[in-house]
């Protein structure tokens, strides 16, 4: 019989019950047992819903008090001489410091974080050292394993591979490839699979998503050798080989010939891959089939996803068929029957990660006993489908008309940047190394009281505008007495920097209770594109403008940009993902206008996720590069000369794409540095980035307020790599997740920073 499985689940529980538990141990109002309690309440829930919903393998291993990356660093002893201080009196003190930075006891600074392949999720990146030891630290996991047994008969622990837990961290100090330290890691696995085999465990998913990638000889050679060294010390264990978010393309004949008993193929991304899957298979292995997309909230259309298992069931058997979600549930909401309120049509249309867990049993069902035993399901779903394409709301002739006017001269600014700075320079009057923030503040509990209170009705829309007022003005009065030079409004109206728009954007719906994690604590609440978009009206206009009047310094208008609001949307999947871009650049870029006709002389339209849209692999990535830079230039090119356009970027590698940063020629670009202590400036060096360029001096992401002293370090290395003229001075992202009072520390010390590099170079 063909087996129903679930790769993993969303970690954050029904009602983020795992961020109110994390603030509050942080904040010190529970204790270490409670969390940990709390914690496994949330995985135990989990399992039990994933067994009554009929999957026979629970993923288990897939929970995470913050990071899945920087727990499988940590189960292999990885841990870093600085975080090995008796000051961190405790395990979950080196965890939280690792991950968020600490000034409690031992003043740390953060690890690194990236993205997690091209999602927006943030992994913490592992540090290695030359001289790195390993040495197995999993009885948390086991105890898991135990714990999950009681829920199910057949569990099946979720293991990051060596290969690309190696390759997802960094080697300090040496230019050498982390495979280095492969034969020195193998043991500590080879002990795991034996602990696991001991504990009675049949299969293990062996994630290595790096088959995802484009891989040389010495990565291929690196996978064969660990699997090999693996199978002595595995007994019974069987492993099913993941990877996911990009067909195998060149490596499948590579993921089929290693020694393990499964392969999973992502066929959401990758359907074609089938074929040569089924020809390369052994005859001993089963195949995974990845046939429910795990990254997107819209139902599957189960008669093409039939097909498929079909066709490999004919081929090889079904007892030798996994049937399974393309990826961990994890970038999915946890469950479309909390959203009462959304717009009924469209709710009809989705599904979130309960939801697809029945998808899976249901296409698990119709393989073992035939389509008849589940045909009132494949009915429902066959209606959504078709009520899905042919609804009207989907698509608007104005707004497609529109988009086939688009001109040549509408993607360029008036004149070169050089131009445009000798004028913006003469309009804003601004120092040397100017300061400025990348947007928002803090997001206090009053703030969000009253923004609740106005939703529920509870609030006056003439009080509630007083109090926005109000908290504008208090935010640029705090700015001016820090001596900041570009102001910011702090957007205290706004939720989420793309739900906020989303709202207020033709062709999206929010949900109520749709969130999914982007690291630790921080989760998302993605807008759901399903239509054809436009701008009804001005969305930031009114907020900006009167931020503007309360002060002589300029305000900076904030935007989202077209390809961030798309990749931090669940995007609609019925048109090229170009097309809904440029729809977007056409709303931003009407906002950019009407903000400029209310005097704002400096507009930032973020893209921080430029770089994540980017595909896996090399073959596909000038053509998504062409139209993301398009569609940013069709975004800021509306304005004239002495408008001054900025851009925002973070928690990615640039390097690689640097030539279309270039392109986006944005006058001023912001990027997250301070983690890796000004190591991402260095690529914008050797490549000689001609605009302006704000490299964060501290890490907002961390409660730790760092010294002056630090942020002139970081400084100097800046003015080492980029023309003093060029630099801005500003924090790595924006502050609305942090308290007031680290705020106005922590700026306070980048102003005097600021100020201090400047008599130096005076």
């Amino acid at each position: 019989m063909a087996i129903a499985t679930n790769l993993g689940f969303p970690r954050i529980g029904g009602r983020r019950e795992l961020k109110w538990l994390l603030e509050k141990y942080w904040k010190g109002t529970i204790g270490a047992d409670d969390l940990l309690t709390g914690a496994h309440k949330i995985r135990e829930t989990n399992w039990k819903s994933q067994a009554e919903a009929g999957i026979d393998q629970l993923p288990v291993g897939d929970f995470s008090l913050y990071d899945h990356v920087l727990d499988w660093a940590l189960r292999v002893g990885a841990v870093p001489a600085a975080y090995q201080t008796p000051q961190l009196v405790s395990e979950l003190d080196r965890y939280f410091a690792m991950a968020r930075g600490t000034q409690k006891g031992a003043d740390l600074p953060a690890l690194e974080m990236t993205k997690w392949f091209n999602t927006n999720y943030h992994y913490i990146v592992p540090e290695w050292s030359a001289d790195q030891a390993f040495e197995l630290n999993a009885d948390a996991f086991l105890a898991e394993i135990t714990a999950a047994q009681t829920v199910s008969k057949e569990v099946r622990p979720v293991v990051l591979g060596p290969v690309s837990l190696l390759l997802l961290g960094k080697l300090k100090g040496s230019s050498a490839s982390p495979l280095v330290l492969l034969d020195k890691l193998l043991p500590v696995y080879q002990q795991l699979l034996a602990k696991l085999n001991e504990a009675g465990v049949k299969w293990v998913q062996w994630d290595e998503p790096i088959l995802a990638l484009d891989l040389d000889g010495d990565v291929q050679a690196a996978l064969k050798h660990s699997l090999e060294s693996l199978s002595q010390s595995r007994g019974s264990v069987k492993l099913v080989l993941t990877s996911y978010f990009e067909s195998l393309r060149e490596n499948l004949p590579l993921a089929f010939s290693l020694l393990v008993d499964a392969v999973h193929l992502d066929l959401v991304y990758g359907p074609e891959q089938l074929p040569a899957a089924l020809r390369h298979i052994r005859p001993e292995q089963f195949l995974s089939l990845g046939l429910v997309d795990g990254r997107n909230v819209w139902k599957t259309d189960l008669a093409k996803a039939l097909e498929l298992a079909e066709t490999a069931a004919a081929a090889i058997g079904k007892d030798r068929l996994l049937i399974a979600g393309s990826c961990s549930l994890l970038h999915s909401p946890v469950d479309l029957a909390h959203e009462a309120e959304l717009d009924s049509e469209v709710k009809s249309w989705l599904a979130f990660a309960r939801q697809k867990l029945d998808e899976i049993v249901i296409l698990t069902r119709a393989i073992n006993e035939g389509q008849a035993s589940v045909a009132r399901q494949l009915h429902e779903n066959a209606a959504a489908m078709e009520a899905r394409r042919t609804s009207r709301r989907t698509h608007d002739p104005l707004v497609r008309d529109r988009q086939k006017a688009i001109s040549p001269e509408s993607l360029r600014r008036q004149a070169d940047y050089a131009a445009r700075k000798t004028q913006q320079q003469e309009r804003l009057n601004l120092p040397l190394l100017p300061t400025t923030t990348i947007g928002s503040f803090p997001q206090t509990s009053e703030v969000r009281q009253a923004r609740a209170a106005y939703r529920k009705g509870d609030l006056a829309a003439d009080e509630y505008q007083k109090f926005l007022q109000t908290e504008t003005q208090k935010c640029i009065a705090r700015q001016e007495s820090l001596g900041i030079d570009v102001l910011v409004h702090g957007e205290f109206e706004r939720n989420d920097m793309v739900e906020y728009f989303g709202e207020q954007l033709e062709g999206f719906v929010v949900s109520k209770n749709g969130w999914v994690q982007s690291y630790g604590s921080r989760c998302v609440k993605p807008p759901i594109i399903f239509g054809d978009v436009h701008r009804p009206r001005a969305m930031t206009v009114e907020m900006t403008r009167y931020a503007q009047s309360l002060t002589s310094r300029p305000v900076k208008g904030m935007l989202t940009g077209p390809v961030t609001i798309l990749f931090w949307s669940f995007i609609r999947d019925d048109q090229p993902r170009r097309d809904t871009c440029q729809q977007i650049a056409l709303a931003i870029r009407d906002e950019a206008a009407d903000l400029e006709a209310a005097g704002i002389s400096v507009i930032q339209i973020d893209e921080p996720a430029l770089r994540e849209g980017l595909p896996l692999r090399k073959a596909d990535q000038a053509s998504y590069l062409q139209w993301a830079v398009e569609a940013f230039r069709l975004a800021s090119s509306g304005v004239a000369n002495q408008t001054q356009i900025h851009t925002h970027m973070c928690y990615c590698e640039f390097n690689e794409i640097l030539p279309s940063i270039a392109a986006l020629d944005a006058d001023v670009i912001s990027i997250e540095t301070s983690r890796s202590k000004m190591e991402l400036l260095d690529g914008f060096g050797s490549f000689q980035y001609p605009n302006e360029i704000g490299p964060g001096v501290y890490d907002i992401h961390s409660p730790r307020v760092p010294a002056t002293s630090e942020m002139v370090g970081l400084l100097k290395k800046a003015v080492d790599v980029i023309p003093a003229q060029r630099l801005w001075v500003n924090p790595d992202c924006g502050l609305k997740t942090r308290g007031w009072v680290e705020v106005e520390a922590a700026l306070q010390s980048m102003v005097e920073a600021a100020r201090e590099v400047r008599s130096l170079l005076a």
